[in-house]
């Protein structure tokens, strides 16, 4: 298929469970319906944004418009890549790769997400290496770092496992309340170190002056 007018269209990121992809409209409507699903369990919130409060309409919904609008807003100078993972052909959760004057800061954030029933099955450290390798060994990137709450022990343990180290503490205001948020960071050396997932990277030649490379 040609992508000339949006190449970023042809990026594929694969592991030896997952593809990584930017969602097609069809892909977008299984995204949306794995987060209408649920994404995790009714008494607690592991986000700092609260985007899984209402219905499953709602979230469906609101998933649908997100990612459109990170297309609709991209610049080389402010990014947000939302690639949609598949496992044995299924869209199962996404990932996200955040660059701001990327091309200066050489920094990326990380943020993802997986339905409820493909979760402990060790995806989310798949989904987040394949992101990382794509952000460092495809863009040159010379950090990435996240941010999780404190007991969100999942995004934590994933963290740990890849290398990333505690930047500190900040609070933040979640349903009106007080919590505390980790954050992380990863630079190239202790990403080499902890790197042990295999990760290919397709059409990215195509749409790297994208990211303001």
């Amino acid at each position: 298929m040609n992508h000339r007018h949006w190449p970023l269209r042809g990026l594929r990121v694969r592991t030896p469970r997952l593809e990584l992809r930017l969602p097609d409209e069809e892909l977008l409507d299984d995204l949306a319906s794995v987060a209408a699903d649920g994404v995790h369990t009714p008494d607690r919130m592991p986000f700092i944004v609260p985007w899984t409060d209402g219905g499953p309409v709602a979230v469906g919904r609101a998933v649908f418009q997100h990612v459109l609008g990170t297309v609709a807003g991209w610049s080389a100078q402010e990014w947000t890549l939302t690639l949609a993972v598949l496992h044995e052909g299924k869209v199962v959760g996404r990932q996200d790769v955040t660059g701001r004057e990327f091309g200066v800061r050489r920094e990326v954030h990380t943020g993802s997400w997986l339905g409820l029933a493909h979760q402990g099955q060790g995806i989310g450290t798949e989904m987040r290496a394949a992101a990382l390798h794509l952000a460092f060994d495809g863009l040159g990137a010379r950090y990435a770092v996240s941010d999780a709450l404190t007991d969100n022990t999942r995004s934590l343990g994933v963290s740990r496992r890849l290398g990333y180290s505690p930047d500190g503490l900040e609070v933040a205001v979640v349903r009106g309340a007080a919590v505390t948020v980790q954050r992380l960071r990863l630079d190239r050396t202790a990403w080499e170190k902890h790197r042990g997932v295999d990760v290919t990277v397709q059409g990215l030649d195509a749409c790297r002056a994208d990211f303001g490379v």
